[in-house]
């Protein structure tokens, strides 16, 4: 096989770390170029809905462009198999399966247009253009693209609050740069925007509005690198008296008399709180107007945080894909406050100063199943400040975060994932935040009346006849349960745990053991009638986005349980090898979410992400690799429809590192990551203090992909999993593969 130069020097500078002692490695690892192989076309294509443009890692701004279309596959603002531009917004969301964002639009254009999105069929409809693919460049902290209409070169990068645009003019006496407040994504709509031109150079503004999140507010300052020739502001098609305007569909285009060739820059500083805030935002980021060095800047950012698992593999497509997926898992949750630490509240109001970094698109009912636990691992730096915005949210809005947005909580998915997140980082030992108060959080938020809870505590499970979606709602509390009795046991709360564990077997009701599925049971104990294991009836019955064949798998804490209910270990090996065989259909209403489907096993989502590594539980980890390899191969590539299903919010790709390693945390919270197949040779993990964990895959290929033996640091190891302790300190891992 033909291997590229670059990998080639991977490969080397890998063999010379590798030479060194422990101690040295510990504290000099070489920084490699690994941005070269991020793809941001990866995940655009199919249902992927992955984030499409300039940003750096966890920032406020992703800058990118936005399409005309506004249906599902655009929640992101941007496909591949699209080629219009509404222009460049600089918030958007990573693999959702709901749009909003595409906050803050600026377009470049020549002449006058209609200030509108626009349709396909009617060019002079709106505003957009056309692009060609062969025009389009798109690289870690970068972005390019020739609008065809308007003969303008557009390029954008970015550090975490601002947002900045080189555009290439043609000759145009009437150059504009179209500030919309008006368009965001789909599910988003403006209520209150605000622009006004403080200077020749100098435009700020803010937009208010309501969507998924449903008090969103954003402000911001725009600069440009030479003084406009003039200034309109407009508000529904109507053009205004003055230099600033206010309402609910406001533009401001900016006018430029521009020479064939001119280079006009944009720096567009974002904030949560104030205009002042932004402003002080772009001076800290982004004073200057240097733009390569800009770029540099956010590569280096990238590659620091790329830099944090250094692997080795003789396939350049799992280098692609690898870190591909490690770049979709830095997107979000993003930095939600200013360079002051000031940030807007769950309570809508400003806050100043504060002591630790806000974050925000907390997508937790995906998340905390392989992308918080990744974290633990590779950004041990970022936890206690995850967890004070967790709590601070808690104190804020009297619950633990369930799917968080811009400061609003959208309640979106079921359980209380939350609790699980927190509850991780307790018993992993992360500190720096108080621990009263995350018990406090966690046990309030399990205690709630609301979203089934109260029926919950009445009847120990949730009926069907009395709440929607309830066998979901209440297998998933039983999951954030389990982790909270976790937490309350080790901190000496008998009656807690006892209480807690005892609910977090609430899957127990569900179970039929006639049928061998989990079902819907109503408040008189009666399994829901007409049955049938397929069918998927989209959040109007008791599987939300699934079916009783992933349902009754949802036992990632009780997997003993779970086999015990099926009567002996052998029933339950033939029922779970039966989900990657059976063939049926989901039916008519079956949400899109269900995708990646191996039988009725569906990795495109997130209930079915552990169930591959269930089988070691029960001594089959030969099954477990059998699996992971078909996955890993399968459902994951190094093209745009190179994901089975949405990205949410790095849950996705964060599965495929962690598996690609080795291993899976299967279990909500502690830190047992269960072992499967690696498909690299070899992983240099910066770990917490500066440490480096090393994974040796000895003799691995495709035919050997079943783990002979391991050794961790020199010694014999006997267990199915890795403890979290151990990655944590440092060492060695080496597994000695085979047929």
């Amino acid at each position: 096989m033909k291997f590229s130069f670059p990998l080639l020097l991977i490969s080397a500078a890998l063999l010379v770390t590798s030479c060194q002692p422990q101690q040295a490695r510990d504290t000099a690892a070489q920084s490699l170029d690994l941005t070269q192989y991020v793809d941001p076309y990866i995940g655009t294509g199919d249902h992927g809905h992955v984030f499409m443009g300039a940003n750096v890692p966890f920032g406020l701004v992703q800058l990118g462009p936005s399409n005309i279309p506004q249906s599902w596959d655009w929640t992101s603002g941007y496909h591949i198999t699209d080629s219009t531009i509404i222009g460049f917004s600089h918030m958007h969301l990573n693999g959702t399966g709901i749009g909003d964002l595409g906050d803050i639009n600026l377009m470049p254009t020549t002449g006058e247009v209609r200030l509108a999105r626009g349709t396909v069929d009617d060019p002079q409809s709106g505003m957009y253009s056309l692009f060609d693919r062969q025009t389009e460049k798109a690289r870690a902290g970068y972005y390019a693209v020739h609008l065809e209409r308007y003969g303008i070169d557009v390029e954008l990068t970015a550090t975490k609050r601002v947002g900045f645009h080189r555009y290439t003019f043609p000759e145009a006496p009437e150059g504009r740069v179209i500030i919309d407040l008006e368009n965001g994504q789909s599910w988003d709509r403006p209520v209150d925007c605000f622009i006004q031109q403080e200077s020749a150079t100098t435009i700020s503004g803010y937009r208010y509005s309501v969507g998924w999140a449903n008090d969103q507010r954003v402000f911001f300052t725009a600069e440009f690198s030479k003084p406009m020739t003039g200034f309109i502001a407009s508000e529904s098609g109507e053009v205004k008296e003055g230099t600033e305007w206010k309402g609910r569909r406001v533009y401001g285009q900016a006018l430029f008399n521009m020479t064939d060739g001119e280079e006009l820059y944009v720096k567009v500083a974002l904030s949560p709180v104030s205009i002042a805030n932004a402003k002080m935002n772009m001076q800290a980021e982004l004073p200057g107007w240097d733009f390569e060095q800009t770029i540099a800047a956010a590569d280096q950012a990238w590659n620091a945080e790329l830099n944090k698992i250094q692997i080795q593999t003789k396939d350049e497509r799992v280098l692609r894909t690898f870190y591909t997926a490690l770049y979709h898992t830095m997107i979000a949750p993003s930095e939600f406050c200013d360079v002051n630490k000031d940030y807007r509240g769950s309570d809508r109001q400003m806050h100043t100063d504060a002591s630790f970094t806000n974050y925000t698109t907390f997508s937790l009912w995906d998340t905390y199943r392989a992308a918080h636990p990744l974290m633990t691992i590779i950004h041990p730096e970022k936890m206690t400040d995850m967890i004070q915005t967790m709590l601070t949210i808690y104190k804020e809005q009297g619950k633990l975060p369930v799917w968080h947005l811009m400061g609003c909580e959208t309640d979106c998915m079921v359980g209380n994932p939350g609790i699980s997140v927190v509850a991780d980082a307790i018993l992993k030992g992360f500190g720096g935040f108080d621990k009263e108060l995350a018990y406090e959080a966690m046990k309030n938020s399990a205690l709630l009346d609301e979203r089934g809870l109260k029926y919950f505590r009445e009847y120990g499970y949730i009926p069907y006849d009395l709440e929607g979606e309830a066998l979901s709602k209440c297998m998933e509390y039983a999951i954030a349960d389990w982790a909270l009795a976790q937490v309350a046991q080790e901190m000496g709360k008998t009656e807690d745990y006892e209480y807690f564990l005892q609910r977090s077997k609430a899957y127990q009701h569900y179970f039929d053991k006639e049928t061998g599925f989990v079902r819907g049971r109503s408040s008189t104990g009666q399994f829901r009638p007409n049955f049938n294991p397929f069918e998927s009836v989209h959040r109007e019955n008791d599987y939300v986005e699934g079916n009783a064949w992933q349902y009754t798998w949802l036992v990632p804490h009780d997997i003993a349980g779970l086999v015990e209910l099926f009567g002996s270990r052998e029933k339950f090996i033939e029922k779970l090898d039966s989900l990657f065989i059976v063939e049926g259909s989901l039916g008519e209403h079956a949400s899109p979410d269900i995708s990646g489907l191996i039988g009725q096993y569906a990795h495109g989502n997130e209930p079915s992400h552990h169930v591959l590594y269930m089988y070691p539980y029960v001594g089959q980890p030969r099954k477990t690799a059998d699996r992971v390899r078909e996955v890993l191969d399968v459902m994951y590539n190094d093209q745009p429809a190179g994901l089975s299903g949405n990205e949410d919010v790095g849950q996705m790709s964060a599965w495929y590192i962690l598996s690609s390693l080795g291993f899976y945390q299967v279990e909500p919270a502690g830190g047992k990551y269960v072992f499967g197949s690696p498909i690299i040779d070899r992983a240099d993990i910066r770990v917490k203090d500066g440490k480096t964990f090393t994974i040796i895959a000895t003799n691995n290929s495709a035919e050997n992909k079943y783990i002979q033996s391991i050794t961790l640091n020199g010694q014999p190891y006997d267990k199915f999993y890795l403890d979290f302790k151990d990655i944590e300190a440092g060492g060695t891992l080496e597994l000695v593969m085979g047929n």
